[in-house]
């Protein structure tokens, strides 16, 4: 396996294609600025089609005052650490902890008044000194807390106020940033532990805070809405989660809301790469999620899992579930992750699944990356021990990597499974817990319409050994049992279906016997009507849906009724008229077909006759002429340059009624124009469900603010669950 010593150097061909790095006087000024400027949420470059990638504003959930300590460590886990100090593996790791030369009374210092990392064409890096520093204080913090020996307290405490005393700036090029993020939330961490020792004096902990929040904290909130004025999607996830994990850091340390909150609604936003979403980019069948730097190398994707999991761990130390965010998202890349870096048998590797990856910078990636494949990183312990030993779910990938890697060290540790100083380590101390008494009910089923089949995946229990899948007609049951004995991966497809809606439940067999049912899915099979937008209405602002789903179109901006095909149709103005669906209108939906019929008054490029998503950066849309004067359908869950193409091979005839229609079988996508298939792909591995939550979805009117509006008539707007077939769209060509 790849060993990584001292810290991850920076990549310099991360960087080539800026034009310019950051200097020390534009951090400098930077600071300045975003002194003045608060915390407001800048917009980010588009893709080809429009201009700014949106970020919807979320609120974190956490009220009240902060639990403290409650950064990685609670006082609880300080409890456990101290009780289980004589048993594994928490000892042996303890022992390596005394045995690093950080962790002693006699270390020294070296705090300096501007850190420099990167070339700024003036002066020599630096910043090895302070990776040190923060190591050593926060290793000292812990062999403190654990043994009560308060030299090792007031050697924290010294580091701590000789940097507080000093420290200005942080300088060079572009790389700041990740010193700003990586050693922000390590020194934050440090100072939380000892903010309850009481020869730390109230003064110098607070001049500490406010360290935090004049240096490390203005460059993390600039990058994060800046991105170093590039598009969001330039820099890789690791840029982001530092920085990320930095703000939720000083946030808790500050007692400051606004900073933690700041964080927390980054992660759960769906645009920048450190948000959970496009971090852990695809969720593969049996929740193995593949991580957005998977194509790039394994030394990058591991130092995700490490700064993701010290993330939600800071957050869950304050009551607020990351971990369980998004269906256990984050267990989903952790898994991917750690399989791909294990040896299955001999010196071969696990084989994952991977689709391609795309960018702002077309770094197009469209294999699994082999580089550093194998990189031990101190991160697994952290994971498995909440999915495993505290929530009761099986992590079984996870589970062989912290086995691997027992006991690991951390900054400052030069032996084996250390990782450098781009992690704290050590978990095998601060984070092992006993065994989990009984697993969890299998939980999380999902279950989607994939090529006309029903595929489902979910989330196991940690000491199941196999687990049976069972079908229903009714909801509620009575349930048939379809399929047992499944081990891994976590999923089934159900291709026994015939038309219409089944229910489906998941139990486990235990050594304790079967468990309960986890819960209860439905899918929707065949082609059933999802929404009928048939725009006959002769007044008013609504548009009804005549499936008897609920999803109707509110008139928004300049429109009308007017004649059309039949009977009416619903006249956009092409200036702001748009119809606005319900929001989440294709949460649920695997395969699928629209179907409408369109008149184009005048031709414009990059208008819309659908466009359903939360902005720039997760949608699937249809416009009737892209870039190339053709009609296209597209779908995206990171921008402009992620999208997954289909074009036609004939422009949209304009001033004329003319039927379009998409379908979705699988990774089958095909596009119709008046009945006649003008193209098909095998590569359209997005599907609606994978766009999440979405709160913008239109019809006439775009994600990208810069696109024109639709302007001509919108008749028998139709969605199905479903792909119909090729007679079944000539059908409704034909006006059936």
């Amino acid at each position: 396996m790849t060993k990584l010593t001292l810290t991850e150097p920076h990549d310099p061909a991360d960087e080539s294609e800026l034009n310019a790095f950051l200097t020390r006087r534009s951090f400098l000024y930077s600071m300045g600025a975003l002194a003045l400027a608060g915390c407001g949420v800048g917009s980010e470059a588009g893709g080809d089609a429009g201009p700014a990638a949106q970020q919807p504003t979320l609120l974190a959930t956490v009220a009240g005052t902060f639990s403290h300590p409650g950064l990685l460590h609670t006082e609880a886990d300080f409890t456990r650490m101290r009780a289980n100090l004589g048993a594994e593996p928490w000892l042996s790791t303890w022992n390596r902890l005394m045995a690093n030369n950080h962790t002693f009374p006699a270390y020294t210092p070296h705090p300096q008044p501007v850190v420099y990392r990167g070339n700024d064409g003036v002066h020599a890096e630096n910043y090895w000194l302070l990776y040190n520093d923060v190591a050593a204080a926060y290793l000292c913090a812990l062999r403190w807390k654990i043994s009560g020996t308060v030299d090792y307290a007031d050697k924290a405490v010294a580091i701590m106020n000789g940097w507080s005393n000093v420290l200005t700036a942080i300088g060079g090029d572009t790389n700041g940033f990740l010193v700003a993020g990586i050693q922000g939330y390590e020194f934050a961490n440090a100072a939380e532990i000892m903010r309850t020792y009481s020869g730390w004096a109230p003064a110098d902990f607070a001049r500490f805070q406010t360290m935090m929040r004049n240096v490390f904290y203005p460059l993390n909130h600039d990058f994060l809405i800046r991105h170093n004025g590039t598009d969001i999607t330039h820099y890789w996830a690791n840029w982001d989660l530092c920085n990320m994990s930095s703000l939720l850091a000083i946030g808790v340390l500050c007692d400051d809301q606004a900073i933690f909150d700041e964080a927390v609604n980054y992660f759960k936003g769906r645009a920048g790469n450190g948000a959970s979403s496009q971090a852990i980019y695809y969720v593969h069948p049996g929740n193995l999620g593949q991580w957005q730097e998977s194509g790039r190398d394994q030394g990058h994707t591991t130092l995700g899992i490490s700064l993701m999991g010290a993330f939600c761990e800071m957050a869950w130390n304050q009551g607020l579930d990351l971990y369980g965010w998004d269906n256990n998202r984050f267990l989903a890349g952790a898994e991917y992750v750690a399989k791909s870096n294990l040896i299955e048998s001999g010196t071969t590797f696990y084989t994952v699944p991977y689709v391609t990856y795309n960018n702002a910078d077309n770094v197009n990636q469209t294999v699994f990356s082999t580089g550093s494949q194998g990189m031990v990183r101190p991160c697994w312990a952290l994971v498995y021990n909440h999915y495993v030993n505290r929530k009761g779910l099986a992590a079984p990938y996870c589970k062989k990597f912290a086995a691997l890697v027992a006991p690991e060290g951390g900054g400052g540790d030069y032996g084996p499974n250390s990782g450098g100083y781009d992690q704290l380590g050590f978990g095998s101390l601060t984070c092992a817990r006993p065994p989990i008494a009984v697993g969890a009910v299998p939980s999380g089923l999902t279950g989607y319409l994939n090529a006309g089949n029903v595929e489902l995946s979910w989330w196991g229990s940690a000491y199941a050994t196999s687990y049976t899948v069972k079908r229903a007609a009714v909801s509620g049951g009575p349930y048939t049992v379809i399929q047992s004995g499944i081990a891994d991966l976590l999923t089934f497809t159900d291709a026994s279906v015939s038309g219409g809606t089944w229910y489906y439940v998941v139990t486990a067999t235990t050594p304790a016997g079967e468990t309960a049912a986890s819960n209860q899915v439905a899918v929707i099979t065949g082609t059933a009507l999802h929404t009928w937008l048939k725009c006959d209405e002769t007044s008013g602002a609504t548009a009804a849906d005549a499936s008897g789903k609920g999803h109707p179109g509110t008139l928004v901006g300049g429109g009308s009724w007017v004649a059309g095909r039949k009977a009416n149709a619903l006249q956009l103005d092409g200036s702001s008229g748009h119809l606005k669906l319900p929001n989440d209108l294709m949460l649920a939906v695997g395969d699928f077909t629209v179907s409408t019929w369109v008149y184009w008054d005048a031709s414009r490029t990059w208008a819309r006759i659908f466009d359903f998503g939360s902005g720039t950066s997760q949608y699937m849309m249809m416009t009737p002429r892209a870039n190339t004067g053709f009609a296209r359908f597209s779908m995206t869950v990171n921008g402009g340059r992620g999208e997954l193409l289909l074009d036609s091979t004939a422009a949209l005839p304009v001033a004329q009624w003319v039927h379009v229609a998409v379908t979705l079988s699988g990774r089958v996508a095909t596009l119709y124009v008046n009945g006649v298939v003008m193209k098909t792909i095998s590569t359209m591995f997005h599907a609606p469900f994978r766009l999440g939550s979405t709160g913008q979805n239109f019809i006439g009117r775009s994600q990208y603010a810069s696109d024109p509006y639709f302007n001509g008539r919108i008749d028998d707007f139709r969605i199905y669950h479903g792909a119909l077939n090729a007679a079944a769209i000539a059908a409704l060509a034909a006006g059936g």
